[in-house]
């Protein structure tokens, strides 16, 4: 170890080191000049690529508009699956029974009208008409079912509606 110390201590020792060091720096010099040669070639192969206009700002462009159609598409996504969910409570079937209510009414001008979400649920309307005054009496309707007693004709409605939604899926 000490003779490598006495070495390095000579002139020669620092000659070389010097040598070395000029070398590096040359090349050092020769490297920035072909980056810096590589750089202009690469930007002239750009602009002939992109027909006179940069094309890798073309791409970074692209590249934020894909990444804004995604962002776009993720929103959207999230207000379709909102929009099923709320569709569930929406009235979706429609059923409708006209009847005479009286004998002494000609047409059938009075119905019943079943109103109901996809869950079954919603309304049934009763529309009693007669030549002295015409009623419309509403009932509720959950899973099917109603909690008041109901007519003929709002039962005829409610299953027409179940029974058509059944045979649609």
């Amino acid at each position: 170890m000490e003779n490598l110390v006495e070495i390095l201590k000579t002139e020669t020792a620092l000659f070389i080191i010097f040598g070395i060091m000029v070398i590096l720096l040359i090349g050092m010099a020769i490297m920035l000049v072909k980056i810096s040669v590589l750089t202009k070639k690469y930007k002239k192969f750009m602009e002939k690529l992109g027909n006179g206009k940069n094309l890798e700002e073309d791409l970074e462009t692209y590249m934020y508009r894909v990444d804004k159609v995604e962002q776009q598409n993720s929103e959207n996504a999230n207000k379709i699956e909102n929009l099923n969910k709320d569709v569930t409570k929406c009235i979706q079937k429609v059923g409708i029974v006209r009847y005479s209510a009286f004998q002494d009414t000609g047409s059938d001008l009075s119905f019943a009208l079943a109103l109901l979400d996809e869950e079954n649920s919603g309304v049934v309307l009763n529309g009693i008409y007669s030549r002295e005054m015409s009623n419309i009496y509403a009932k509720p309707i959950e899973k099917g079912k109603s909690t008041y007693t109901l007519s003929q004709e709002e039962t005829q409605a409610l299953e027409q509606v179940m029974d058509s939604r059944k045979q649609l899926v």
